[in-house]
């Protein structure tokens, strides 16, 4: 054969078949310029000097590897429908004389034509939007960005590498399938239709079950510990029972409906009923990966935006006045000694240099050590089932405060007698016991539950939920748990905490901050021997850029991601009718000779597609109201307390998501009808 016959025909394949390619090819770009953009930011010198900048490069490194494994299954997925829809025309070139060494020349052509194609035109775009997107990024941060325009060579060789390697595999499978088939099948393999599967009742009893365990364990879960624990479990159960129940629950359903006389026995229902149960099989795997992606794309779309929406929010949790000063002591006497009103006297005679006084303040001794509940004894001594992730659930962080402060910051009068407590829980936690003990010691009584304590940003930043304990005889309860830090280990910290807000600006917050923090660590060194005294400084306006910088990311990963799987879901949709529609064309060509008229099979489309085309949208609803507590408890360990704002986000992206779907069903469903009632030919 001359030279260049090979490309020639892997070229007029791709032509031919352009309804086919072109989306294909449009994905492979889309993956190819996404990576590269993610890759480019992860890498660019731009946010090394943005605060939060690096935090969210970390980010993006994970969202590199992810993109990855997700081109590399989603691309294999999709080929799939393309081999099949090519082999009656390489069956026919089998017959005609080609052998699979030739095919095999085809098909390497062909993907080198589309390697070169996607990856150019891929790269080509990532680097013209890269600027834009680092623009953007640079906006979310608060920093500031030259227009110098740039390209990331190693970005570059990254995505080239990791896109060659994907289109080899995708050309090795390939290959392999051509190898295994002979030619006879080849040529009729459209034509082989799915044997009419049984109605497994078994296994739609069994996807049924366990879809109900994983929404059980959804709402049932009460702490943020258990969420994170047992998250990825309930994903894998929705997997599953999604695939099991779309399989061989649709096939049930279409039994059903067929001995439902009154609705079997119209012209439109009859023939979408009969068309959908030969290939119910392959039918309900593609629904349920439809199903999937969309869960996919509203759980991430809906908490990484909701997340982005309440940084603020999470940023005054976590630090509850402009200025934060946390100072741990060695005693009890260093904590109830005037070494307080001297850090008071220094944050009001520096706050007032720059022209602002402190407001708002936060002002309270505390001891905090953590424990392990066993009904009513929190044991100092940590047993050693703790190191197991599974009884990390009974871990508890108790702030013992004194009655006199929480009255002083809460305006209340509240009286206790000794041994008696008043308890309040943080995480959404519960403590339901009437009395309380540490370790040996004597048993506290739970005289009251208070709903509501001022913040101290120490709660925050852990996973486990506190216990507060108001207590009127303070150092009578500390001393002796102080007394038993060396036996149990547990170390017991004597804290007190000092807070308040600024009336000035960012900038001259920030300017206090650093001197304040200067002038601490002087008044640390003068400090005696034998003592110990170390103030933690804080502040918001410091610390927002880094918390910027970690929602920012998360934010960012999450819409794209999100694009990427509203890509794959897209994308297996239009196969998914375009390929049933070229099955189904000689089916509807042989009704329309018989008399039924194209009013009479739009009809009859839309009753199969509207059968089952919704039924992965409707799912992912309730997959994602029954997966609303978990998120809402997964979110408070990102200090998200605001749950109607994750509510009235996901609502609105469920609805954002629902438009978007029923536009692709029209688009989809004309495309299936222009094919199967013979208005497009096979070879435009």
């Amino acid at each position: 054969m001359r030279k260049g016959f090979y490309r020639k025909l892997a070229w007029t394949g791709i032509r031919k078949n352009k309804r086919l390619y072109i989306p294909y090819m449009l994905t492979c770009m889309g993956m190819v310029m996404m990576c590269y953009i993610v890759s480019f930011l992860g890498s660019s010198p731009t946010f090394a000097n943005i605060p939060g900048g690096t935090t969210m490069q970390g980010f993006l490194g994970l969202g590199f590897g992810v993109l990855c494994v997700f081109a590399l299954i989603f691309l294999f997925y999709t080929n799939s429908f393309l081999i099949r829809r090519r082999k009656k025309e390489f069956g026919l070139y089998n017959i005609l004389g080609m052998g699979k060494r030739n095919l095999a020349l085809v098909l390497c052509w062909e993907t080198l034509i589309i390697a070169g194609i996607t990856l150019l035109s891929g790269l080509f775009f990532g680097i013209l939007f890269s600027k834009f997107v680092e623009l953007g990024m640079v906006k979310i941060l608060g920093g500031t960005a030259s227009f110098t325009f740039s390209v990331g060579f190693s970005s570059l060789y990254q995505t080239v590498i990791v896109f060659l390697v994907i289109f080899a595999l995708i050309l090795l499978n390939a290959l392999r399938q051509i190898h295994m088939t002979n030619p006879i099948e080849l040529l009729h393999s459209e034509n082989t239709g799915e044997k009419p599967p049984k109605a497994n009742w078994l296994v739609a009893v069994l996807g049924a079950v366990i879809l109900a365990a994983a929404y059980y364990l959804a709402v049932s879960i009460e702490d943020p510990i258990s969420a994170m624990i047992w998250f990825f479990v309930a994903v894998v159960m929705v997997i599953v029972a999604s695939y099991l129940l779309f399989i061989a629950g649709s096939v049930a359903l279409c039994r059903l409906l067929q001995k439902k006389k009154s609705y079997y026995y119209k012209t439109n229902h009859f023939v979408s009923i009969s068309s959908m149960v030969y290939r119910m099989k392959r039918n309900g795997a593609g629904l349920a990966s439809i199903c999937i992606l969309c869960t996919m794309v509203l759980v991430m779309v809906s908490s990484t935006v909701c997340l982005y929406i309440g940084a603020e929010d999470s940023l005054r949790t976590r630090y509850p006045r402009n200025i934060n000063l946390n100072a741990t002591v060695s005693s009890l006497e260093m904590l109830n000694s005037d070494y307080k009103e001297q850090v008071k006297a220094l944050a009001v005679e520096v706050s007032r240099e720059h022209g602002a006084a402190p407001e708002n303040t936060l002002d309270y001794r505390y001891a905090d050590f953590g424990g392990y509940l066993q009904g009513n004894t929190l044991m100092l001594e940590l047993p050693d089932s703790v190191n197991q992730l599974s009884e990390v659930t009974n871990m508890w962080q108790v702030f013992v405060v004194p009655l006199e402060d929480y009255n002083r910051l809460m305006g209340t009068e509240e009286a206790l007698a000794p041994g008696e407590a008043m308890v309040f829980t943080t995480k959404e936690q519960q403590y339901t016991q009437p009395t309380i003990a540490f370790g040996d010691g004597a048993p506290l009584t739970v005289k009251k539950q208070v709903e509501s304590f001022v913040d101290n940003g120490v709660d925050a930043m852990q996973i486990i939920p506190t216990m507060y304990l108001f207590v009127p005889n303070f150092d009578e309860i500390v001393r002796p748990l102080m007394e038993t830090e060396n036996e149990t280990g547990n170390v017991v910290n004597l804290r007190w905490i000092y807070g308040f807000d600024l009336p000035c600006d960012d900038d001259t917050q920030i300017q206090i901050h650093e001197q304040l923090s200067s002038s601490l660590s002087q008044m640390e060194e003068g400090i005696g021997e034998g003592k110990f005294f170390h103030v933690l400084l804080e502040g918001v306006a410091k610390e927002r850029a880094g918390f910027y910088g970690l929602y920012g990311g998360l934010f960012f990963l999450g819409i794209l991601l999100g694009i990427v799987f509203i890509f794959a879901a897209v994308l297996i949709i239009y196969y998914k009718q375009v390929s049933e529609g070229y099955e189904d064309q000689a089916r509807f060509a042989i009704m329309q000779k018989v008399g039924m008229t194209k009013k009479e099979i739009r009809r009859s489309i839309n009753s199969q597609i509207l059968t089952v085309f919704f039924l992965p949208l409707i799912t992912a609803g309730v997959h994602l109201a029954f997966a609303f507590p978990l998120i809402r408890k997964l979110l408070l360990l990102f200090n998200l307390t605001n749950g109607q704002l994750l509510l009235l986000v996901t609502a609105g992206c469920y609805l954002i998501f629902a438009l978007f779907y029923v536009l692709v069903y029209r688009v989809t469903s004309r495309s299936y009808f222009s094919i199967v009632s013979g208005m497009r030919r096979e070879d435009e």
